[in-house]
């Protein structure tokens, strides 16, 4: 470069160094200078990706809680087969609605939401009840270690007496799933040495020719 510069009078070095310059300012405004921003875009990313490690790890460190929750909700009701699980949810409500002095008008049942572990049953009736029987009709369905909720209620007062409220109740009651069977599965070694077995039973021993 010393030399291809040597050669060169002073207005062409100008020149030269000009163009070197030039291109150097366009090759940074191009390639580098729009890159200063993504460092603040990886810090942001950074961040990110260490608030959900944290919120990972406390998530993990519940597991033995979870874990102890669910044999917990497992042991308080016992496995009601699914054939039998409406009518069980429809006779529970429809003997608290009696003890409590609560009339019923009308139910149907809504679509069933399973997950892992439980089925919900929900149900939707129409009741007409004094205010303190309602309550205690709802409170004592909920009590204990019953699965029913209440997931929706509308009340408006009955005409013409007004003493007496009409609701509309949407109640749903968690179900154990019963737990699959396990089958036993066989290795191929086992499988192939059942086979090979019968037939070593079933072949006649080798006699040896006179």
């Amino acid at each position: 470069m010393k030399k291809f510069l040597a050669r060169l009078n002073s207005t062409e070095r100008r020149f030269v160094v000009g163009v070197f310059v030039v291109v150097f300012i366009v090759i940074n405004i191009l390639f580098i200078w729009p890159r200063f921003k993504d460092w603040e875009k990886v810090k942001v990313q950074i961040n990110k990706a260490q608030n959900n490690l944290h919120a990972f790890q406390k998530e993990i460190g519940q597991k033995a809680t979870y874990e102890k929750r669910v044999m917990e909700l497992e042991s308080e009701d016992a496995v009601v087969p699914p054939e039998d699980q409406m009518t069980e949810f429809l006779r529970t409500i429809q003997l608290q609605a009696g003890q409590s002095n609560v009339r019923i008008d009308g139910n149907s049942q809504r679509p069933t939401v399973t997950n892992q572990f439980f089925l919900e049953r929900a149900q939707s009736l129409t009741v007409v009840a004094g205010e303190p029987e309602l309550v205690d009709f709802l409170y004592r369905l909920g009590a204990g270690n019953s699965q029913i909720r209440v997931r929706g209620l509308t009340l408006r007062p009955v005409e013409p007496q007004r003493y007496q409220l009409s609701a509309s109740i949407t109640l749903v009651a968690s179900y154990q799933k019963k737990a699959a069977a396990r089958v036993p599965v066989r290795t191929a070694d086992a499988k192939a040495a059942v086979p090979a077995a019968a037939t070593a039973k079933t072949q006649p021993p080798n006699r040896k020719r006179p």
